[in-house]
């Protein structure tokens, strides 16, 4: 069986996941909207329905564990309420307690920095808010583990909540120049 393999840019709002016979979703909006995927189609990793950005498919269940192992980078650029602190971005890189799974776990020591300026993202389909609320700052996490909404937790941890979060790139998979909703089918991938 030859398998497929396809990029896309996950739009804000959408799940995850391609369909839903829970009557409790109806309301809600699925990747399948996006394109006519084949059968035994898998997201490699999740984004949350909040979440938006790079998020590969495959039907390949061996290439979704290597590139769902700690071998491969997740990069992310998150926009966080506040004007993140040094001393928040040293807490980040070290590590932080976050809960997962009901118990108390310390993420693996990670790249984080603050963008010197905004990354050049296609706006949100809903606004976030403006500046009446108080300063943001965007900043750059890599991360080579994915625990459940982990940088949304990290950045909580610090004190400095995420407000928009985008990932970027998925080891040498990037974003680049997709539009939201863009769906890309490859050869393979090459992480």
């Amino acid at each position: 069986m030859k398998h497929k393999h396809f990029i896309i840019y996950k739009p804000y709002g959408y799940l995850s996941q391609f369909t839903s016979n829970d009557s409790k979703q109806q309301s809600k909006r699925f990747l399948g909207e996006l394109y006519d995927f084949p059968e035994g189609i898998m997201p490699i990793g999740r984004l949350d329905e909040k979440s938006e950005g790079l998020l590969l498919l495959t039907t390949d269940g061996k290439m979704s564990d290597f590139i769902n192992s700690q071998k491969v980078d997740k990069e992310y650029c998150a926009l966080v309420d506040g004007d993140i602190s040094e001393e928040a971005i040293v807490g980040l890189k070290n590590g932080v307690e976050i809960g997962f799974d009901g118990k108390k776990y310390k993420t693996r020591p990670c790249r984080a920095f603050r963008l010197e300026s905004n990354p050049n993202l296609p706006e949100r389909s809903k606004k976030i808010r403006d500046a009446r609320h108080g300063p943001t700052s965007w900043i750059s996490i890599t991360l080579n583990e994915g625990k459940f909404r982990q940088v949304r937790k990290m950045t909580s941890a610090v004190g400095f909540p995420t407000l928009r979060l985008v990932r970027v790139r998925v080891g040498s998979i990037h974003l680049n120049t997709m539009k939201v909703g863009d769906v890309i089918e490859v050869g393979n991938f090459t992480v």
